[in-house]
């Protein structure tokens, strides 16, 4: 049974499934669907293009699907994608896509504290927490279990590394590499997140093999060039090898802290 209260507006177009809470004074347009299971709270604006997974929150206020801020944005049709179980906090803000992608992204199991924003056709991965404030430029790809500190800001078309942990208040202007925490105006690395890594289950050699990994990327004697090599020579086909490499020869804006 779907629970909407009467001083809400709601489309007699949008798919909404079973279960659902739509509070006082929110607003859902026509081209929405709401999975089973949802809340909607008060003065929440649920926009065309929306498609909300299962078992979300979206507290007071807040904003889904709204219109890019893209001067390019010529109102054309795209999508906004949210995954099951995550949660919107207060005031937050999210654009979907422009033409460029289609769409906007975000995971399952997502945690978006209260005035976060997430611009026009971004993706974060499954399992990601951003605090009160973060902003996301637009096309920034966050990656599977980053934490992100309040009121740190990411520049457009930037990459986040699965794993990482990024301190609050920073500004991210270079792509952040997988497994690591990074701090500091501007942003230096600052080790491996050790304690989110052994809270998911990584093995003390897992952690150390990364740690040595780091080691040569982020030294003084090696550029990255020298240093891939490096790594290759000592750890092959590691997995944490292949993946950091990979992900290093994918930056487009440099890495940071190096």
């Amino acid at each position: 049974m779907t629970n909407v209260h009467p001083s809400a507006i709601v489309s007699s177009k949008a798919q909404i499934g079973n279960n659902v809470t739509i509070s006082p004074l929110a607003i859902i347009q026509d081209d929405v669907q709401i999975g089973d299971d949802c809340f909607i709270g008060p003065n929440a604006v649920i926009y065309d293009g929306a498609r909300l997974g299962k078992n979300i929150k979206v507290y007071q206020s807040a904003s889904v699907a709204h219109v890019p801020q893209d001067l390019k944005f010529k109102n054309e049709p795209s999508l906004c994608f949210i995954g099951d179980n995550t949660t919107i906090h207060e005031f937050t803000t999210i654009h979907r896509g422009t033409i460029e992608t289609g769409f906007t992204r975000i995971g399952n199991n997502v945690l978006l504290m209260a005035y976060t924003h997430v611009a026009h056709d971004c993706i974060i991965g499954n399992n990601c927490i951003l605090a009160n404030v973060v902003q996301l430029g637009g096309h920034t790809h966050i990656e599977d279990w980053v934490i992100i500190g309040g009121a740190s800001v990411v520049h457009q078309f930037s990459k986040v590394g699965r794993h990482c942990m990024i301190g609050g208040g920073y500004r991210v202007v270079q792509d952040v590499p997988p497994y690591v925490l990074v701090a500091g105006e501007p942003l230096k690395y600052e080790g491996l997140n050790v304690i989110g890594l052994r809270r998911r289950g990584f093995k003390t050699e897992q952690v150390e093999t990364i740690k040595k990994i780091y080691s040569y990327i982020y030294s003084k004697n090696y550029n990255i060039s020298q240093a891939k090599e490096k790594i290759r020579e000592e750890f092959g086909e590691n997995e944490f090898a292949v993946e950091i490499i990979g992900f290093i020869e994918k930056c487009k804006r440099g890495l940071s802290g190096k």
